[in-house]
């Protein structure tokens, strides 16, 4: 679940050396939003690796309690065998089969809950993912802009800038 990284670097200080180098007032304002965007695309990256990761780490742990629960599942049914094959009931046996029960209700509470917790990271990690490809895409056409020295290109820069911070923050505040 790694996010591909598109080597940017080259491109910022590209329009920077434009900015520098020519008479247009305007260039300057392209190399200072490509420089932000490019902040805002590194922290929209490193918080897209940090929900995969969680979706990860809780997927992992709802896999290992619905393992416990089978162990409990697999525990009961041998008990709930041994009672039924019994001439005389054993309520040492009952006790535990009610309390195997018991504890399958709260393993699964949890299991269900975690898988809950991995389902909403992903999500919020897919969404943080969709934010970094659009500053990259502004990142490019700013550099398009400096390059070929058109104001449209910036506007379009600053466009594709704007959904990646809507989808930052709709990441955010996403539950």
């Amino acid at each position: 679940m790694e996010e591909a990284e598109v080597p940017l670097e080259g491109l910022n200080e590209h329009v920077q050396h434009s900015a520098e180098h020519s008479g247009e007032v305007w260039i300057s304002w392209v190399a200072l939003s490509t420089a932000i965007l490019a902040v805002l695309a590194a922290i929209a990256g490193l918080l897209s690796g940090k929900h995969a990761n969680e979706a990860m780490m809780s997927q992992i742990e709802a896999s290992d309690q619905w393992s416990y629960y089978q162990a409990k599942s697999i525990k009961a049914s041998v008990l709930d065998a041994k009672i039924s094959l019994a001439t005389v009931a054993d309520e040492k046996d009952r006790t535990k089969a009610a309390r195997y029960e018991e504890e399958q209700s709260e393993i699964k509470k949890d299991a269900e809950q975690k898988e809950s917790e991995a389902k909403s990271n992903f999500h919020r990690h897919e969404v943080y993912a969709r934010s970094v490809t659009m500053f990259q895409i502004a990142i490019a056409i700013a550099a398009i802009s400096a390059l070929t020295k058109k104001k449209k290109f910036w506007m379009v820069s600053l466009l594709f800038g704007g959904v990646g911070c809507a989808f930052l923050v709709l990441a955010a505040i996403a539950h």
